[in-house]
């Protein structure tokens, strides 16, 4: 990627920061060719702070990192997007974005963070923990069942009790991607890849 770092005469370029899930815009800062290629190196957005007058990783004193997805190049090779996944709120006051916007992802992605959470919960209060300590095997076979309960109400009239079972099989895959170490973006991006094609 070739990036114009001369064109402005500090030597600064735009970086417009993206969540890569959301794709709200969090926050912009600037870089130089050396925060540009530790960001590349270390996978963490680093930029080049003007108030400190020198390289500055985002979450170095917070721990509200952004962790890189991707970087793309404008038209005129002179302004960054970058895509990230943030830890935390990304503005230093404490809020989402550095306009004071909520960063809410889509209910799926909420879900899937719900469903992690429950994860480590007490298998005797939380049915979701109780399903993961059951093992693989049960959860795919929950999955299987679900999927079989989705297809008999498709063959039938009642929309209700199909639009209840799909949700119950959306719910289950969801707990099978996290049994297998996987999330809803994983499976974004493939069928992403494959509608490139």
């Amino acid at each position: 990627m070739e990036i114009d770092f001369k064109k402005y005469q500090d030597g600064l370029v735009p970086a417009v920061i993206q969540d890569a899930i959301s794709k709200n815009v969090l926050m912009l800062g600037f870089m130089n060719e050396e925060a540009y290629s530790k960001t590349l190196e270390t996978k963490k957005v680093t930029f080049y702070s003007r108030s400190k007058q020198r390289l500055w990783t985002k979450g170095e004193e917070s721990g509200n990192y952004l962790n890189l997805v991707e970087i793309l190049n404008d038209c005129d090779n002179d302004t960054l997007l970058i895509k990230v996944n943030p830890v935390g709120p990304v503005c230093h006051k404490g809020t989402d974005t550095c306009w004071n916007e909520k960063n809410e992802k889509n209910f799926l992605f909420q879900l899937e963070d719900l469903i992690e959470r429950k994860r480590s919960e007490s298998p005797e209060t939380s049915y979701t923990a109780s399903l993961f300590k059951k093992g693989i095997n049960k959860i795919a076979q929950k999955v299987g069942e679900e999927a079989i309960e989705t297809v008999i109400e498709a063959k039938d009239n009642n929309d209700d009790l199909f639009l209840n079972e799909s949700a119950d099989l959306l719910f289950h895959y969801l707990i099978l991607l996290q049994a297998k170490n996987f999330k809803l973006q994983d499976i974004i991006e493939v069928l992403e890849k494959r509608n490139k094609k």
